[in-house]
């Protein structure tokens, strides 16, 4: 096969591979946090029920064909549905390139994919499902394992240290305030981060997180008048820092001790 010919072959089956799984992660986002079946029944319009047909399902295609409206009861369809469809496929065709079809894929895809679920369930529901995070913590030891990158023990680290650092700082929050500062689904997040990345990658995604929720607290507080006390989910910020360490965490790691 000529090589531009297998090229866009390649990537395009990378891009679709993508956008379908996002139009699937949709699903999950909409349905898990209100315990419905991700299964049955099929994709149907939220607002008014109607069942929808493949046309009106097609991956961002069917958002622009539609004008973002419903075809049977015009109700606005949210601008999550493309940019999750859209981000899913640009990361499929991101790690596809950088990785091969290998297991180091699979495993940088499903780790983010899972990222990008639980932060979307929690900006909406300020809730990050265990069904998502304790799965999350076995497979991301398991290809810690497989590829070698950062290895078992690496993750077994950053598993426990994940998990007890949240901890030890929702604790201390509590003695100090009375009140419940973190969740208890951050710290099986930043645990199920260690799996995957290992300490080093636990590090600099809390300094990441603690540094972007930071800046958009200030935004809160200046643009949008927000009390400091104003609850703001801390999931897509530790999703965010751990997206940095995996596209530039060694890199950044380098640069801070050099």
């Amino acid at each position: 096969m000529d090589t531009t010919l297998s090229f866009f072959v390649f990537y395009g089956f990378l891009l679709v591979f993508g956008l379908v799984l996002g139009s699937f992660y949709n699903v999950v986002i909409h349905r898990l946090p209100r315990e419905e079946s991700i299964v049955w029944p099929g994709s149907h319009c939220p607002r008014c029920g109607h069942p929808l047909a493949l046309k009106d399902n097609l991956p961002l295609v069917s958002f622009l064909l539609l004008r973002g409206a419903c075809r049977y009861c015009q109700a606005s369809i949210s601008l999550r549905y493309p940019l999750v469809e859209g981000v899913t496929g640009a990361a499929a065709v991101f790690f596809g390139w950088r990785y091969g079809l290998s297991w180091a894929f699979l495993q940088a895809f499903l780790f983010f994919s899972a990222l990008l679920v639980i932060s979307f369930i929690d900006l909406s529901h300020q809730i990050i499902p265990d069904v998502i995070s304790y799965p999350g913590m076995v497979v991301g030891l398991f290809f810690s394992w497989l590829t070698g990158n950062p290895g078992l023990v690496s993750a077994l680290i950053g598993w426990v240290l994940g998990g007890g650092i949240l901890w030890l700082v929702a604790a201390g929050y509590g003695l100090l305030t009375g009140k419940e500062g973190m969740g208890g689904g951050d710290l099986k997040l930043l645990a199920m981060i260690g799996a995957f990345l290992g300490w080093p990658g636990v590090l600099v995604t809390l300094f990441s997180a603690a540094l972007i929720g930071s800046l958009v607290g200030v935004i809160l507080m200046l643009v949008w008048k927000k009390e400091r006390t104003y609850a703001v989910p801390f999931g897509p910020f530790l999703s965010a820092g751990a997206v940095i360490h995996l596209f530039f965490g060694p890199s950044l790691i380098r640069w801070y001790l050099g």
